[in-house]
């Protein structure tokens, strides 16, 4: 098949940000990722399958980064475009979870839990601070005594990942949901990888109108690693599907739109517990009161 590479200096942040807003669009790239270079500045890599729909590409910029980016692309040698989606993607140990792909399954993880994501999927590969911010809530939930979450959902699940991780560290059952199909394939076969296809069950749902979150709710936790638009449209209904002293943990804003997000969850019966700055990136963790 005929390839062509998108590439743009970016920022850190603004380099996985648009990688993963990019992965999470259908039928728009192969591949896409955030790299740090030789010169050890940031880029924003994607590699499509023909021509690239440039105009998507401008419209999402737009809508992350507050600004124009001018995105050209170059055709691409016959590669192992796989393998080369995999070029400088590291692992990402938050203490207590590691998460490799398939080029890392040799280091040491000192008995951490480990978790496998290969690049090239779908929304969500870990590398990126939302997602990370999102695994250390899991861990501090895990080790609060106020809190045994019987009931998890992960809204907006993408590679599965955070439903993954909560499986593992809780040992219970998780709805893990997304709007895009592929990703529930993707979610379902990653969940098989990890051992823990038993206890996820993933399901294609947009919003929060779908039948399957009145039968498994009121969730003891909810995970949603989406956008900050989502995060604040949905609240009344993500709070009110929330148990008693039950704990959400968002991400996916930036620090700028995070006071927007406390505003519409403080006015839906919740209390802020945490506000971790990473980066260009804020994490949320909220108590639904009793």
């Amino acid at each position: 098949m005929s390839l062509n590479q998108i590439s743009v200096p970016l920022s850190k942040d603004e380099a996985f940000a648009l990688a993963d807003a990019v992965m999470e669009q259908e039928d728009l790239v192969l591949s896409a990722s955030a790299f740090e270079n030789a010169d050890g500045d940031w880029e924003f890599s994607a590699t499509c399958e023909g021509e690239p729909d440039i105009e998507r590409f401008n419209a999402l910029a737009a809508q992350l980064l507050d600004g124009k980016i001018e995105f050209s692309a170059e055709p691409v040698p016959d590669i192992d475009w796989v393998a080369h989606s995999l070029e400088g993607l590291s692992s990402i140990d938050t203490g207590e979870f590691y998460v490799h792909g398939s080029h890392d399954e040799d280091v040491s993880t000192d008995g951490k839990i480990t978790i496998k994501i290969d690049a090239g999927q779908a929304f969500g590969t870990g590398h990126h601070e939302t997602t990370e911010g999102c695994l250390e809530a899991i861990s501090k939930i895990a080790n609060d005594p106020e809190i045994d979450p019987a009931r998890i959902l992960d809204l907006g699940t993408g590679t599965g990942i955070l439903a993954i991780a909560a499986a593992k560290r809780f040992d219970r059952a998780v709805l893990a949901t997304d709007i895009d199909p592929k990703a529930v394939e993707v979610a379902a076969d990653n969940a098989k990888i990890n051992g823990v296809a038993d206890k996820i069950e993933a399901v294609t749902a947009a919003g929060m109108d779908h039948q399957i979150f009145a039968d498994k709710g009121p969730f003891d936790l909810i995970l949603a690693n989406i956008l900050a638009g989502p995060l604040v449209e949905l609240a009344p209904e993500i709070c009110a599907q929330t148990a008693p002293n039950g704990r959400i943990v968002l991400a996916g804003l930036l620090n700028r739109q995070a006071d927007d997000v406390i505003k519409a969850y403080s006015e839906n019966k919740t209390a802020l517990l945490e506000r971790i700055e990473k980066g260009d990136w804020t994490i949320l963790q909220f108590k639904r009161e009793a």
